[in-house]
Parts: structure tokens; C-alpha cells; sequence
């Protein structure tokens, strides 16, 4: 997988390249040189510091590169610059400072087609359509969740509701790594595929 690391900041770079490393990877440190790669090569992701950007340029990176999976990481992430850039069409949103465990998560489900959003991100995004949903009918609702265990419906309720993993398995005495592997299962038996769309279909009931 071919990942581009653009950021301005030496710091900032060799901190994604130590973190991404086997990976191949190449550098830029001015936007020029990002349409300039990005023209010449296709990647499979680029890493993109939010100061190297506003809208406007972002907006003429996506048509010099429409097909181009940004993940965009900004030192101060802030939700109202998230949901623009979302818009925007990047592919992924975070601080610049990510940890390893998330980063690593991260570049999976980007790499995969999807995108990937901090936890206060998703949570307003949840919060927004569950606002904006029509509701659907309890009984097509329940047909969709009839193959949940107890705990998968209880974990998915909580996710509806906004609360993260940590908070999630605080509440119910388990670990972390339980509550995704619950959520996982749910994704799966209900088709919704991801953490917004399991908490939409919940909160249409």
C-alpha cells in the first residue's frame, strides 16, 4: 500500500513515517508538491496536515485528485472543521498527534474504502441524523435486530446514544476489545456496516 505523508512540519513527518513503517512511503511539504505526486502516482492514501490546507485549497486538491483517499489530521480537530472537510470529501479525520493503535486502525479502514472519524466526530454525526432520520416502522426495526445476542443489543443501544467504546465498556464491566467485537458482530447480522449506521438503525425504531 503507497502512502503519501504530506505536512511542512520534519517533526510531524517523521513521527507518521516511524508510526506507518513498513509501509511505502513518500514525503511532501507544500501542497504543490502533493498535486505534483499525486498527478505523476496513484496512492493508495494521503496523509494530509490540516495546515497545509483550508477548503478552498482543499477543494482544488479533490478535482486535481478526485479518486484520492485523504486523511486529513489536524493539530486542534475541531467538529465543525471536520464535518466541513467530511463534506469536502475527505476519507478521514483526526488529530496529528494520533495515537499508534488508532492510526494503525485507521489506515485499515480507509485503505478498505471507508472512513474513519474520531469518537466526538462520529458522535455528532450520530446525534445529527438520528435528529434528521425518518422513523421506520418498530416491526421492520425489530426484524433487523432479531439476530443480536442480548449484550450486541445492549452494546449497539449505547453506541446509539453517542457513548464511545470506553464509556460503553466502563458501563458494562467489560473491556474495550469486547465492545468491538460485539460491535463487529452487530455490523455484520444487521448490514449496517459501520458504528453510524448501526445507531441510525436503532434510532429509527
Amino acid at each position: 500500500m503507497a502512502i503519501l505523508l504530506s505536512s511542512a512540519n520534519p517533526a510531524v513527518i517523521k513521527r507518521w513515517s516511524d508510526l506507518l513503517s513498513p509501509h511505502p512511503m513518500e514525503q511532501a511539504a507544500t501542497l504543490a508538491e502533493v498535486k505534483r505526486r499525486c498527478t505523476a502516482k496513484a496512492f493508495d492514501m494521503i496523509v494530509l496536515h490540516r495546515s497545509l490546507v483550508d477548503l478552498p485549497a482543499f477543494a482544488e486538491l479533490r478535482k486535481t485528485v478526485p479518486a484520492g483517499r485523504f486523511f486529513l489530521l489536524s493539530d486542534r480537530p475541531d467538529e465543525e472543521e471536520g464535518l466541513a472537510f467530511l463534506k469536502a470529501g475527505i476519507a478521514g479525520y483526526g488529530n496529528t498527534y494520533i495515537s499508534p493503535a488508532r492510526l494503525a486502525e485507521a489506515v485499515r479502514i480507509i485503505s478498505n474504502g471507508g472512513v474513519w472519524l474520531g469518537q466526538q466526530l462520529i458522535h455528532r454525526l450520530i446525534l445529527d441524523a438520528a435528529a434528521r432520520a425518518p422513523k421506520e416502522e418498530a416491526p421492520a426495526v425489530t426484524r433487523k435486530l432479531a439476530n443480536l445476542t442480548r449484550m450486541e443489543r445492549i452494546v449497539a443501544e449505547q453506541v446509539a446514544v453517542g457513548r464511545t467504546n470506553l464509556e460503553i465498556a466502563a458501563d458494562l464491566g467489560i473491556t474495550e476489545r469486547t465492545v468491538k467485537a460485539h460491535l463487529t458482530s452487530a455490523y455484520e447480522k444487521t448490514k449496517t456496516g459501520n458504528r453510524l449506521g448501526l445507531a441510525l438503525l436503532i434510532n429509527r425504531g
